[in-house]
């Protein structure tokens, strides 16, 4: 967990712990205010304590339950000022993966230039349905959410078409080892590979291959979009990342601009295509 999310969270804890011990018709103990909500005390320590994240519900309650129901929209801001920043799997997914897609075709609607980094797959823009359809199911499996895959592959490539309207560029980097990775069957990953290829030369995509012996100015980390040079989504195992402070689009921007001097591009880029394709089907 990011140390600015933590720091933000505890903030609102303090705030709540505040707001408790100021109640108006005198402070209230954690114990007493659990009853008040019917909560297990723990959770109200928790909360305090920067060690839970709370719900909009769990904000307009406290509000109400420590006699302060005037605060509540102070303490909503709050929380969606790191909660847009930092969006845990665990609560996106809830609902399975076709909410996450619909943020995300929002998100790429509104601008004209995206940037995008892959270290371990091709980008969500580029990929078939069934490389998407095998990617849903990965993340399904591992965080044991809901399998809605048909209307998540059906709206992640709804998102395509986004490539072939004027005025759109998509800029996409990706590390070699992606093109070999069998997070699906070698079936799946040659036509994935064809589509791929077959993207080289539109007028509204550049796709740029690191190769594996390419001399890198930085470690080949973990995978980001920019978008509009405006806003970068990071994804890290626990959480997807939107960051849109300057100082953050600055430095992802300077690691995307280290990135692509590695990069080949072009012919040569198909060359390692096909070097992929090839290593599937060995004589």
């Amino acid at each position: 967990m990011s140390t600015d999310y933590q720091q933000a969270r505890e903030a609102l804890g303090m705030r709540l712990r505040e707001l408790r011990m100021s109640a108006p018709d005198g402070r209230l103990t954690g114990t007493q205010l659990a009853g008040r909500l019917g909560w297990p005390h723990s959770k109200v320590y928790k909360l305090e304590g920067g060690r839970q994240t709370a719900t909009a519900d769990d904000l307009r309650a406290w509000a109400d339950a420590v006699g302060h129901p005037d605060v509540a929209d102070e303490l909503l801001a709050r929380l969606k000022g790191f909660e847009t920043h930092i969006r845990s799997w665990r609560r996106q997914l809830a609902a399975g993966h076709r909410p996450v897609q619909d943020s995300w075709n929002l998100a790429v609607s509104r601008c004209s230039v995206i940037c995008a980094w892959e270290e371990a797959v091709v980008p969500g823009m580029l990929q078939t349905a069934d490389y998407a359809r095998a990617m849903f199911l990965r993340y399904a499996d591992l965080y044991g959410t809901r399998r809605d895959t048909e209307e998540a592959v059906r709206v992640r490539l709804q998102r395509q078409a986004w490539l072939y309207e004027g005025g759109h560029q998509f800029r996409a980097l990706i590390w070699e080892a992606a093109l070999h990775a069998l997070i699906c069957s070698p079936a799946v990953l040659a036509a994935q590979l064809d589509r791929l290829a077959g993207t080289i030369g539109m007028d509204t995509v550049q796709v740029g291959i690191i190769p594996l012996s390419a001399s890198l100015r930085i470690p080949a980390a973990n995978s980001f979009w920019i978008l509009d040079e405006q806003l970068v989504i990071a994804e890290d195992w626990h959480a997807e990342i939107w960051l849109d402070d300057a100082d953050s689009v600055a430095t992802y921007l300077r690691i995307w601009g280290a990135l692509s001097e590695s990069a080949v591009y072009g012919s040569d880029a198909q060359n390692i295509i096909a070097r992929a394709h090839r290593s599937l089907s060995p004589r």
